[in-house]
């Protein structure tokens, strides 16, 4: 899948229509990311997340949820502090 619209930077739109809120945590790692990039979306087993969105070119992966979801704020929190 390639980005068709990434206009905020916590919110990118697949060219499959879907849009997907990215982890604050991950925020840096879509700095590198263009149109022409090549994203997979994989099911994720991690506690803030549903999903990753993987870079096929360097394999960095991002956690994410579906647009209009929310993030659980104890656990956005765990996660930033590294706990």
């Amino acid at each position: 899948m390639k980005i068709s619209a990434h206009a905020e930077s916590h919110v990118v739109e697949l060219d499959d229509g879907s849009q997907w809120q990215i982890f604050p945590g991950d925020l840096a790692t879509t700095l590198s990311w263009k149109p022409e990039t090549d994203l997979h979306l994989e099911p994720s087993g991690d506690r803030v997340s549903s999903h990753a969105l993987v870079n096929a070119a360097d394999q960095s992966r991002v956690r994410v949820i579906k647009a209009g979801e929310t993030w659980s704020d104890g656990e956005v929190k765990k996660m930033l502090q590294g706990t």
